[in-house]
């Protein structure tokens, strides 16, 4: 039940950081205009870069290392000092870098400097610690009052254009004051270490291992506005990003499984319980195809319509690059139960970083002639190819030490529950008007098309899950 309900939280906080852009996307979306957008998503693309230098792998190491020593204080204690010491000198010394870049390049200096802020924010952010207790219920609400402080800032504040430059500011410091008010709830989980004690650079290798599959992560999640800055237009950044943001808002719920199974494989892994790890791992793989296949094939079945709607008529185009886009949905989170919950925990690092490079090597030059040809188009091509990459490999890796068959068992009943709910919406969506209550009547088709083919040809999730539920009305 813990797991269960820690991976409610997270999914709830992952959705949240996602959520605050997407719901005043459509207000955004009409302020700003297509060009307004692009200058943001260039520039946070660019600045992005320079926080995961400047934080290096510590979200995912510092995760791992609290859950390896969670049930001893003083352990827990000198562990936290030590890798957020480092996580605050590295963000220094990427920030002497990032003066530099602004030396060097002259666009958008600017909003560049709003977007810097960011950059800070990852100095303070100790998210990790308490994911790595498995507590994620104070990250939960304490970034909902921020978020929704921010929400009411965009909407009072930003009303034009030339209130861009407030638009990056808010959310900016957004992120800052949200990573503050976690600090308070460190009280009572850590206590001070003498400095003399700390060995603070010791963190730095171990982490940096990390950096390397993060910082190909971010390659191919972030290359593609880069690019098409570059190569196309700052509209076309737009269209992608706005695609790609709604993407990965219904990935943080299919992901969310991801950051709350690695302490807890982390965990088993230092006790030794491997075969329990297997058998968590088979089940959290079948609970993703089960979740993402259903959202894969609804975005894609309601995509032409809901662009225009959401984000207003200027972003059309995005439409068809939610129906490029949308296999990533299954495939990353495919490769997150692979990649996050066996290969990390289980300290098999070297194998992931070469997925992860892999794949960024593929989108990055698949990126170049797909957008030289196709324009914005190519960019979810690219990234729908780097994915697959990706988790391929990973599942060729581990074949000698996982049952592959089982990870696939029930596949097939989901696909084809899958499909048959994406015909049934497609055709609705193409012939029904673009509005609120049609979009709503099409979600509501799909959910119980998916739900009632499952409840007929019962893969064992179901049975599972059924299962449960009348052991517990018996028990009452």
């Amino acid at each position: 039940m813990k797991i269960i309900r820690n991976y409610l939280y997270n999914a709830s906080y992952q959705v949240l950081i996602l959520i605050t852009p997407l719901i005043t996307v459509p207000y955004i979306a009409r302020v700003l205009g297509p060009s307004g957008v692009g200058v943001y998503s260039y520039t946070n693309s660019i600045i992005t870069y320079f926080v995961l230098i400047g934080t290096i792998g510590i979200t995912v190491y510092g995760n791992q290392q609290v859950a390896f020593h969670r049930d001893k204080i003083r352990e827990r204690s000198k562990i936290f000092w030590e890798i957020e010491l480092l996580q605050i000198s590295n963000v220094i010394i990427t920030f002497f870098v990032f003066g530099v870049f602004l030396i060097l390049d002259h666009r958008y200096r600017l909003f560049m400097l709003f977007q810097s802020f960011q950059l800070l924010a990852g100095a303070f952010d100790v998210s990790w610690f308490f994911m790595g207790m498995e507590d994620f219920r104070k990250t939960v609400f304490r970034n909902t009052l921020v978020k929704l402080a921010t929400l009411a800032a965009i909407f009072i504040f930003v009303k034009s254009k030339s209130d861009l430059g407030l638009y990056i500011l808010i959310l900016a410091l957004s992120q800052l004051l949200g990573n503050f008010t976690l600090w308070p709830y460190l009280k009572g989980n850590i206590i001070w270490i003498q400095l003399k004690e700390l060995r603070i650079w010791h963190h730095y290798v171990p982490a940096l291992m990390l950096f390397v599959p993060q910082a190909a992560n971010l390659v191919y999640q972030q290359v593609n506005k880069t690019m098409l800055g570059n190569l196309d237009s700052v509209s076309s950044v737009a269209y992608f990003d706005y695609a790609d943001k709604l993407i990965k808002t219904v990935l943080a719920v299919v992901t969310a499984t991801g950051v709350v199974m690695l302490p807890h494989m982390a965990n088993l892994y230092v006790k030794g319980k491997l075969e329990e790890i297997r058998k968590y791992l088979y089940k959290s793989f079948e609970f993703v195809s089960f979740i993402a296949i259903p959202l894969m094939f609804g975005i894609a079945g309601i995509a032409t319509a809901l662009a225009p709607w959401y984000f207003g008529r200027d972003f059309t185009v995005s439409g068809i690059l939610l129906i490029i886009e949308a296999p990533v949905i299954i495939l990353i989170g495919w490769s997150n139960v692979i990649g996050q919950q066996y290969m990390m925990p289980t300290k098999q690092i070297p194998t992931y970083t070469k997925s992860v490079v892999l794949g960024a090597i593929v989108n990055v030059v698949l990126n170049v002639p797909l957008i030289l040809k196709f324009g914005v188009i190519g960019a979810p091509i690219a990234t729908v190819a780097a994915e697959l990459v990706v988790t391929a490999y990973q599942i060729f890796s581990v074949r000698h030490q996982l049952m592959i068959r089982y990870l696939f068992t029930d596949l097939s009943k989901y696909l084809f529950a899958g499909v048959t709910m994406f015909v049934f919406v497609y055709l609705l969506n193409t012939s029904m008007n673009i509005g609120v209550s049609n979009l709503f009547l099409q979600i509501v088709e799909g959910g119980l098309i998916y739900s009632g083919i499952l409840l007929v040809v019962q893969p064992q999730l179901v049975i599972d899950g059924k299962n449960l539920i009348f052991a517990k009305f018996q028990k009452k």
